[in-house]
């Protein structure tokens, strides 16, 4: 049965989350225009962040490589050496997910600058006196955002694809973690391929990505 008061504090919650990221976006927009009176502007923000989601996704590719050599080690371990096994293979499943939350952190910064940038760039359209100018600059914000769009779209590719990655390593650790026993070894050793299998695609995603945002720093930088 509802109680009476739910739809009432179903309507608060979404007040407070409403309240919660206009507070946010105020704390953003005072960060970008202090951050211009000190001459960095929302461009150069953006090719920082570009920068920061490049190279975090360096940095788990080379952490998911070593979680996958620490899971190929472990599948060869005799029994009496489980315990020390799980130990190392919690250790880079820890170290994994935050290296894909700093990528999903890193993303979330872009998103945030390029959406003020182009806002701004959007509005600033009208105050051209000359038609010629307005075209030329519309026409390179529609290209600017083109690029940013593809690259945007490769990144979440590589972040979407560590997802069933951390799903079998968080399913393999806890198993491994209560069955200190042949078992276990047995169903880490069967998980072994699809896992590299996985692993590869998102190499092959993360390099992709990250030729990406190399492409959009040098086309953004030229403008």
């Amino acid at each position: 049965m509802l109680h009476k008061d739910q739809p009432l504090k179903k309507y608060a919650i979404l007040f407070a989350a409403a309240l919660l990221l206009t507070v946010l976006a105020a704390c953003q927009s005072t960060y970008y225009n202090a951050m211009e009176k000190v001459g960095i502007h929302k461009r150069d923000i953006l090719v920082d962040r570009v920068e920061d989601a490049r190279d975090a996704q360096t940095d788990a590719q080379e952490q998911f490589k070593s979680a996958l050599e620490q899971f190929r080690s472990v599948v060869h371990v005799p029994t009496s050496d489980l315990s020390e096994a799980y130990d190392r293979l919690n250790a880079e499943y820890e170290d994994s997910k935050k290296a894909a939350e700093r990528v999903s952190d890193r993303i979330d910064g872009i998103e945030s600058v390029a959406d003020a940038l182009f806002e701004e760039w959007e509005g600033e359209l009208a105050l051209y006196k000359r038609a010629d100018l307005r075209a030329q600059s519309q026409k390179q914000l529609a290209a600017t955002k083109s690029h940013y769009n593809k690259m945007l779209a490769s990144m979440h590719r590589a972040e979407k694809s560590m997802t069933p990655i951390l799903e079998t390593f968080q399913d393999n650790v806890l198993f491994l973690k209560h069955n200190l026993n042949a078992q276990a070894i047995s169903s880490l050793r069967s998980e072994f391929s699809s896992l590299k299998g996985e692993i590869d695609v998102l190499i092959k995603n993360m390099n992709a990505a990250i030729e990406s945002s190399n492409q959009f720093i040098q086309e953004f930088q030229v403008k």
